[in-house]
């Protein structure tokens, strides 16, 4: 009990200066709880909306997709006969059924041609209004679609493009080009999370979705009263015999969260990941921080200890702080985790994904692990600075305020840390001369976190030496003031090597996704120069595959030399060693590609491969089967005959661009697959005529202006969207960075105020004798800047030094351009300077204002 009193006493007599402690393990937890609320809020929303729109049995082709995407590479969704409907309706227990058309291969535009299609990512889905739809969606204007030229559009997506009743709709897919007006809007009565929905009469679908009538994609079953749902499926099944896809209503939920599932758990592992990072950087800032609260009471200490407290009450006490601020924190935390939560739903829906407070999720286990989560690592943070409180002997009493330097652990640990790094940086070589990628990532996932533990505990040893120059750099130009600056950084050097490891956690991951990020653009620029032959790129972003119409707009585009189609499809190999290799991927292409894509060939020549029934592998295939110039391999292609086709070039593995594929011509597939079931172009290259180049590229977009779905670029064109798609995750990642960042600045930040309050008397004499305000907050600011720096150049050597070694990895994979950011690695080095002098605001404010006799005057 008197450990505890203590404890409270002394917590409460510092709550000023556990703040900033508080308030990182508050931002941490915060981030903890919120990114489990969120992902558990978006699973509820899917399986409100998977559960409300699921029928008690749907019926559907065989090979149709489990989350209901059209999966057929002739862009049109499998359907099956409308006699279907009837059979079911026969089967025993079935109240009613009803026949349905959808399809997500589909592009919707304006009357401006512009696309209405979400901007989230969330499909696009047209399809026939039925009873499912209407139990999860309530007309709020107009009415549903009656005959062709009406339509229906749910109410989100006409409140973001402003649509209203009559206004005119295209619906653009591989069967063409159909025009309606709206002639109603439906509300969800359940949330919806993205998707943009469309509504015709059947009849209409029918032909505008498939190409044709009597067919249906799903037949939607409701039961009869009694009836589970598993015993109607058996109905059903018995009743067609097999041949159709047959799903229970959870079995249909089920599925469809799987195709959600991914996206889910990446994001909330990511998320996890960033905010572990974060209380990496928090435990420094709470070492920090009862680290000086110790030294700071040692004359207390010595006091208790010589009235009788043991070493294990003195530690019990300081732990109890630790938990006690454990506490605080993480209860501030979970609550600031579902404000979080909240607020990431509202960007969430300014991207598009709309999701409702309504179903906000918090799981009981949610606020026990930012509990538990954030008081473990604070009291396990605070146990050094505890156990250094505990070795605080009785004749401390007489001594001044602060602890002699263990100059013997100081030596250890600077053994220790330089071992660390050693054996860090071995691993490094390690993984930066494997010859396959997979061991290599071994040796480098062991060589970060080797170099960043040696970095971290040899840090107070480079912090004498690294300061020094930096001052010798910087501060000696500030004559007296800056040398101070320097000396009160050179003090403590484990308490500046220890803030200075906080920042540079952070920075070293922004420096090592830079080199990457942009080692990747320079290699996948470089091999784009020395591949791709041809002037035009046509494809969708959306991975929409060409319609026919859209192909035959390109090739009768003037000023085009050549156009080469490219399809893609998937077939069973049966390779010489007896082998058979089910749903492998193979290419299709127009002769032309060879001129196109300068493949490297180890064997043979690409262009053979484009010969009628001929082929060509990669050279790993090859070697694993046996395979050489002039062996044959059968291919039973997916909707399709089977043939034997003679492979007749061998390609490198190491290409980056098409790196695996294997080649066969368009006409040799179309021999084996029929004319309704061919695939469609994935994309088209095109080449202009010489000195055409610029009037082709203008004609070609406008050639495509009826089909906005498509994209248009030129190699420039196509290298940019390349480096904006990188950019854009590396952006995202160093915001999600940024709150290890945040959290490394309130530790300089409180270093820094501790240190006020530590030279309180020494601060007083300064200005007894001369020091001026502005010299003294000076002072300050410059200490600031330079442990700022300290952890930058740390961060930042170490961050490249991860990333080329990740490079040397990727150059086995083909991306052989290493390219390190400069322009990004200076600004983030200047940018630590300014983050120093924001670090130093209030703790400097606050010195300049101290009152010098009271001040000379504290003990």
């Amino acid at each position: 009990m008197t450990v505890l009193k203590t404890s409270m006493r002394n917590f409460l007599a510092h709550k000023g200066r556990m703040a900033l402690s508080a308030v990182a393990v508050l931002l941490s937890v915060a981030f903890v709880c919120g990114t489990l609320v969120f992902t558990d809020t978006m699973n509820t929303t899917f399986d409100k909306l998977f559960a409300a729109t699921s029928s008690d049995v749907t019926v559907s082709a065989e090979n149709a997709s489990d989350s209901g995407e059209t999966t057929s590479g002739n862009g049109r969704p499998p359907v099956i006969p409308a006699s279907v409907l009837d059979e079911v309706r026969g089967a025993d227990g079935v109240k009613s059924a009803e026949g349905t058309v959808f399809s997500t291969s589909v592009t919707v535009v304006d009357a401006d041609k512009d696309s209405l299609s979400p901007t989230s990512g969330g499909p696009t889905i047209v399809g026939s209004w039925n009873g499912t739809d209407a139990r999860t969606m309530e007309i709020t204007d107009g009415a549903a679609p009656e005959g062709p030229d009406q339509i229906m559009v749910d109410a989100d997506t006409a409140d973001k493009h402003g649509l209203e009743l009559g206004d005119e709709i295209g619906v653009i897919n591989v069967v063409g080009t159909h025009t309606a007006k709206v002639s109603g809007i439906a509300d969800f009565t359940v949330t919806n999370p993205g998707a943009a929905l469309f509504y015709l009469d059947t009849e209409t679908a029918q032909r505008v979705l498939v190409g044709e009538g009597g067919v249906y994609t799903n037949v939607n079953v409701t039961a009869a009263g009694g009836v589970s749902d598993a015993q109607l499926k058996k109905n059903v099944l018995a009743e067609l015999g097999g041949g159709y896809k047959v799903q229970t209503a959870e079995e249909t939920a089920e599925a469809n969260q799987k195709g959600v599932e991914g996206f889910m758990n990446v994001m909330k592992y990511a998320m996890l990941g960033f905010a572990g990072i974060a209380f990496l950087v928090g435990i420094f800032l709470i070492i920090n921080t009862f680290s000086m609260l110790v030294a700071q009471r040692t004359r207390e200490i010595g006091l208790m200890r010589a009235i009788g407290s043991s070493r294990k009450q003195v530690n019990r006490s300081v732990l109890v702080e630790a938990l006690l601020l454990g506490v605080v924190g993480s209860v501030l935390g979970v609550g600031a985790g579902v404000g979080l939560a909240v607020g990431l739903m509202k960007l969430m829906g300014l991207m598009g994904m709309e999701l409702s407070t309504d179903d906000l999720t918090v799981a009981w286990t949610t606020p026990v692990a930012g509990l538990v989560l954030g008081v473990v690592v604070t009291v396990l943070a605070a146990y050094l600075p505890a156990r250094r409180a505990g070795k605080i002997s009785p004749m401390a009493a007489l001594r001044d305020a602060g602890t002699p330097a263990d100059g013997r652990a100081g030596r250890i640990r600077g053994a220790v840390g330089l071992v660390l790094t050693g054996a860090g940086g071995a691993a490094l070589y390690l993984a930066g001369t494997a010859d396959k990628a997979t061991d290599g990532s071994l040796w480098l996932g062991l060589g970060v976190v080797l170099s960043l533990i040696g970095f971290v505990v040899v840090g107070p040893v480079l912090a004498s030496g690294v300061v020094r120059v930096l001052g010798a750099v910087l501060l000696r130009a500030f004559g007296p003031v800056g040398r101070m600056a320097e000396r009160n950084a050179l003090r403590n050097p484990r308490r500046t090597g220890a803030t200075g490891a906080a920042l540079m956690i952070g920075l070293a991951l922004v420096a090592c996704l830079s080199v990457v990020g942009s080692s990747m653009v320079a290699s996948a620029t470089d091999e784009l120069d020395k591949t791709v032959g041809t002037d035009f790129i046509i494809q969708s972003d959306k991975g929409d595959l060409l319609t026919p119409q859209a192909v035959e707009a390109v090739k009768a585009t003037p000023g085009l030399e050549r156009v080469t189609e490219y399809k893609w499809t998937e077939a069973d190999f049966t390779t010489p060693d007896g082998r058979t290799l089910k749903d492998t991927a193979i290419t299709a292409a127009d002769p032309t590609y060879a001129t196109d894509l300068r493949v490297e060939t180890v064997a043979g020549k690409l262009a053979d491969a484009y010969r009628p029934d001929s082929m060509s592998v990669h050279e790993d295939f090859a070697k694993d089967h046996g395979i050489g110039i002039g062996s044959k391999v059968e291919v039973a292609f997916e909707d399709g005959s089977t043939g034997a086709l003679t492979v007749r070039a061998i390609t490198s593995s190491e290409a980056v661009v098409d790196a695996g594929a294997m080649y066969t011509s368009i006409d040799t597939l179309a021999e084996y697959v029929p004319a309704d079931r061919m695939p469609l172009d994935v994309l088209l290259f095109a080449a202009a005529k010489d000195g055409q180049e610029e009037a082709a590229y203008k004609a070609l977009k406008d050639a495509l202006h009826d089909y906005p779905q498509y994209t248009v670029r030129d190699q420039t064109d196509y290298k940019e969207a390349l480096k904006d798609q990188i950019g854009q995750l590396l952006n995202m990642i160093y915001g999600l960075l940024a709150l290890a960042i945040v959290v490394a600045v309130l530790g300089v930040v409180n270093t820094l105020a501790l240190s006020v309050v530590e030279r309180t008397r020494e601060i007083g004499l300064m200005r007894a004798i001369g020091l001026s305000r502005r010299q003294l907050r000076r002072m300050i600011r410059m200490e600031s800047v330079v442990i700022a720096l300290f952890g930058a150049l740390l961060g930042l050597g170490l961050g490249m030094g991860w990333g080329a070694t990740a490079q040397q990895l990727l150059a086995l994979e083909g991306l052989k351009v290493l390219d390190i950011p400069w322009p990004t690695i200076i600004g983030v080095f200047i940018g630590s300077a300014f983050v120093g002098l924001f670090a130093a605001l209030v703790p400097a404010f606050r010195a300049g204002r101290m009152n010098v006799l009271n001040a000379i005057a504290t003990e």
